[in-house]
């Protein structure tokens, strides 16, 4: 089957569906590629180079007939009225907000796959251009922030004095937050952020960034995975302490959505208290702004001196990067539609992943998709529901909250007490044993100790986000102790033999372990994965 790769025809739009390197793939897929004639001028691909990676230059009536279609936005009507009535499109469709144009794919029996309908799920997280495009958006909004910035983000020391680095604050923990972050950060920048979902901390400070703490303004996480609405007095929670950030920021990243909804952050109160000359990179533009003051698609510049950005193509601006980051997505939904890899897609209803995309089937509207179930608990049993259905009053239910919490502290005095009586009768056993040592093993074994608690503090204080890393590199040195063992399997004792053969075994285990981990590690940054 072909797949056609249309022009993108939406005013400024410089983005194509497919690279040079992604038609390769598809190819590799068992499919037949068609670009539609100067579809990658815009982000630097030439039609040279989609003929080399084997696909055909043809016109644009050529492209939207093919059997497979893949754009980066939603068609026209007219380009509707172009495709083959058995034809598949895969694109960003916005399927929640633009029923006409499910009518109107329906009714000429396309298949259609909404990219921006990913189910959040992890098995999914390869084809999700959500994600795509606001890791892109998150990164170019630091860039536009430096160009609009009067100063340098680092702080600098010369001989003339120093600078002070630029005080960032941005709003939001996910996807584009986090890129955000990582940039600033990149770039010397002192940043501070903010997330509604407390467990965004972590990976906030994984990044280099302070993650601000803000009790009454925080929530759990929905069982969706999303942030849940706001009650309103987090609201208010919130908008004081984005009022009390922005005064310090010099620069501020928004990035709040809600399933393409922009949530209001930025008053203009809270602008009027923001220095002159700062910045303010509105990420959320494409759903309307974060900022009371941002104009979606333009730049404007309060009373107070403030330039608030409200670009609603800032993925757009960085198209050869995006585009290849996007083609792979489109790659990685193709793979999983042709498992044969004969070039004929499969469609499989019931898996929930192709399911929750397809909003269109065979005359058919199937959107809203099914709910997907993500929580891993296992299903209740009969002996769960009886238990559930036997209700208890309140005055019973405070009894037994008091006699667990009752039972729970005497289970814990009590495990603190074998501790203790542990630790003493250890410790009698090892001043016994060491006051019949001779001077060599009392140093030998005060170093150990040594270098048993100084371990110990060593890792306790590092993040968990590079323990990975970290036993990756520290495993390697289980080398010397693989040394040390092959120096005392020749030895006549055969404890010390026998000891010797289970170190260097463990040592070995140790040894490649952590060079496979730092492969695998490695392999993730590879430019050509």
């Amino acid at each position: 089957m072909i797949i056609g790769i249309p022009k993108e025809t939406l005013a400024g739009e410089r983005l194509v569906a497919a690279t040079p390197k992604t038609v390769t793939q598809l190819r590799a897929l068992g499919y037949e590629v068609a670009v539609e004639r100067s579809a990658g001028i815009e982000a630097s691909y030439s039609d040279v180079a989609y003929s080399d990676a084997g696909a055909s230059i043809v016109d644009a009536a050529t492209a939207w007939g093919s059997d497979i279609v893949t754009t980066v936005n939603a068609p026209s009507e007219q380009q509707v009225a172009q495709l083959s009535d058995t034809a598949m499109l895969v694109s960003r469709l916005a399927p929640h907000t633009n029923k006409e144009l499910l009518d109107a794919l329906a009714k000429r029996g396309v298949t259609a796959l909404a990219l921006d309908a990913v189910p959040r799920i992890s098995r999914a997280q390869s084809i999700d251009v959500l994600s795509t495009m606001s890791n892109v958006s998150g990164y170019r909004a630091v860039i536009e922030a430096a160009e609009e910035f009067g100063g340098m983000f680092t702080g600098q020391v010369t001989a003339a004095g120093k600078t002070q680095p630029a005080k960032v604050f941005v709003i939001g923990g996910g996807v584009a937050g986090l890129a955000a972050i990582g940039a600033a950060v990149s770039l010397g920048a002192e940043v501070r952020a903010f997330d509604v979902r407390p467990e965004a901390g972590e990976q906030i400070e994984s990044l280099g960034a302070t993650f601000v703490q803000a009790k009454a303004a925080q929530q759990e996480r929905s069982s969706t995975g999303y942030a849940s609405a706001l009650s309103e007095e987090q609201e208010r929670a919130t908008l004081a302490l984005y009022a009390e950030e922005a005064a310090k920021a010099d620069i501020i990243i928004t990035t709040a959505l809600v399933r393409g909804s922009a949530v209001r952050t930025i008053t203009k109160e809270a602008v009027a208290g923001m220095r002159s000359g700062s910045v303010i990179v509105d990420v959320a533009a494409t759903g309307g702004g974060n900022c009371e003051l941002t104009v979606p698609g333009s730049r404007t510049v309060s009373d107070n001196g403030v330039t608030i950005i409200g670009y609603t193509d800032l993925a757009s601006r960085m198209p050869r990067h995006t585009s290849q980051l996007f083609g792979t997505n489109v790659v990685n939904l193709m793979k999983l539609l042709t498992p044969a890899k004969d070039g004929k897609p499969a469609l499989d209803l019931d898996d929930p992943v192709q399911r929750g995309m397809t909003v269109t089937n065979e005359h058919q509207i199937l959107w809203p998709p099914p709910a997907v179930a993500v929580s891993a608990a296992p299903a209740p049993t009969a002996a769960d529901n009886a238990a559930a259905a036997t209700a208890l009053s309140p005055e019973e239910l405070k009894e037994e909250a008091q006699r667990k919490a009752a039972a729970q502290k005497v289970e814990q005095a009590a495990k603190r007490k074998r501790n203790t009586a542990l630790m003493a009768v250890s410790g009698i056993i090892l001043a016994v044993a060491l006051a019949f040592t001779d001077a060599a093993f009392l140093a030998t074994f005060s170093i150990f100790v040594l270098a048993v608690f100084v371990g110990y503090y060593v890792v306790s204080n590092v993040s968990h986000s590079l323990h990975t890393p970290l036993m990756s590199q520290t495993n390697a040195i289980s080398g010397i102790i693989l040394v040390g063992s092959l120096l005392q399997i020749g030895s006549e004792n055969p404890v010390v033999t026998t000891l010797a053969v289970l170190s260097a075994a463990i040592a070995s285990i140790n040894v490649f372990g952590g060079f496979l981990v730092t492969y695998r590690m490695l392999s993730m940054f590879r430019k050509d994965a």
